[in-house]
């Protein structure tokens, strides 16, 4: 399964309806899981995001499908990032042999 990291930003929508996100969160967590995706955590954080999303999934199309479920809702926008753990960062650097 491929890592997958996701900066989660309130719309206005989202805000409005606050105290719901850890019930939205859940949801959300369900929901990753029925579409064969699992989330490994969910952070709620400050600063220039609002939130984190660490998701594992075993291809592009499905964690895409799975945020744009999210994004659907209109309670939050996302910026998604693949992220490699230290085993495929080797094997990425191995290919640069030949470079």
């Amino acid at each position: 399964m491929a890592t997958y990291v996701a900066l989660v930003d309130f719309t206005e929508q989202g805000m409005r309806t606050i105290k719901e996100s850890p019930r939205r969160a859940q949801a959300f967590v369900e929901r990753a899981k029925a579409m064969g995706a699992q989330v490994k955590q969910v952070y709620w954080t400050s600063g220039v995001h609002d939130g984190v999303l660490v998701i594992e999934a075993p291809d592009d199309r499905t964690v895409s499908a799975l945020l744009l479920t999210l994004a659907g809702t209109g309670n939050v926008k996302t910026t998604t990032l693949r992220a490699f753990d230290r085993t495929e960062m080797e094997g990425i650097l191995e290919k640069l042999a030949g470079a």
